[in-house]
């Protein structure tokens, strides 16, 4: 199936992206690089404070922004903080939708050591939030074995359906569309029912997302990346995931039983350079080109 205008701006309709608290500093008001009501996930790294994801999560709301802020277990200090931290969201900054993530630290600093200890905890109902994605790793984890992510999956399946709650994945970023398009369908026939955002790198040079491949620890489709970054002349030159979209559209409309709902952008070359790209694909504002893929019309 060949893609088309319409294909792909279908499937990247109803995007989000994700800022970093550091990141956020960069930017005077979200207002100028994204539309109104546009997701945005808030980081919530090791190490870091979790008042400058609510900082961010606020200024967020305030501009008129769909604040998503990371609820990371291994970073949480007790069901105290994360209490507190639920109370500030959401009356705070009209958070009405998290993401919860085991987070990057071999040990945790706290009670909690794994994603569906923090749903099970009852909190994150307790304060009204329906929606909460969890992760989702298409080439595997770097902290947890492949059999250890299935029965993770399998557990959440079954807490969404026993509470109520609306769980989606969303995923690490991949570079190649079939990588993904094989692990939906693995996961879904593994009994997943669970809706799914794929995570897309954002316009950004070859050397850039090389790094951010390898701190990921992203697997089979790193080769793509690793086979660019080896040759130096090409290192400053900007890497779109066109054909990743391009592909993913695809597979989408031609699959009716595909759980690939949206796709969340990881603004690797610029926030508001992303936020462009983002929105101009969703607008149809692209043209095809003859051997796969497509670019952005520029405006």
């Amino acid at each position: 199936m060949a893609s088309t205008i319409e294909m792909i701006s279908k499937a990247a309709t109803d995007w989000s992206i994700e800022v970093t608290p550091t990141g956020a500093t960069k930017i005077e008001s979200f207002r100028d690089c994204l539309p109104p009501g546009t997701t945005v996930n808030v980081t919530f790294l090791p190490g870091t404070d979790p008042a400058e994801t609510i900082a961010v999560a606020e200024r967020l709301h305030n501009d008129g922004m769909r604040p998503v802020p990371h609820l990371a277990a291994r970073s949480l200090r007790d069901a105290d903080q994360l209490d507190e931290l639920l109370t500030a969201f959401t009356s705070r900054c009209g958070v009405d939708e998290v993401l919860c993530i085991g987070g990057g630290v071999d040990k945790p600093v706290g009670t909690f050591d794994a994603t569906i200890q923090v749903l099970e905890a009852g909190l994150i109902q307790k304060h009204g939030i329906r929606s909460v994605g969890v992760a989702g790793h298409p080439e595997g984890s770097p902290d947890i074995s492949d059999e250890e992510v299935a029965e993770a999956l399998a557990a959440k399946n079954a807490l969404a359906a026993r509470d109520g709650l609306n769980l989606y994945i969303e995923t690490q970023f991949c570079f190649e569309a079939d990588i993904v398009l094989d692990w939906e369908r693995r996961v879904r026939a593994a009994g997943n029912t669970l809706p799914i955002r794929i995570g897309i790198p954002g316009p950004a040079t070859i050397k850039t997302l090389f790094r951010f491949a390898q701190i990921s620890g992203i697997g089979p489709s790193m080769r793509f990346i690793a086979k660019q970054a080896k040759n130096v002349a090409k290192l400053m030159t900007v890497q779109s995931p066109h054909m990743l979209i391009a592909g993913l559209a695809e597979g989408m409309a031609a699959d009716d039983a595909c759980l690939i709902r949206h796709f969340h952008y990881y603004p690797f070359g610029g926030f508001a350079r992303t936020a462009a790209y983002a929105g101009a694909i969703a607008e149809g504002n692209i043209e095809l080109l003859p051997k796969g893929g497509f670019d952005v019309i520029a405006n």
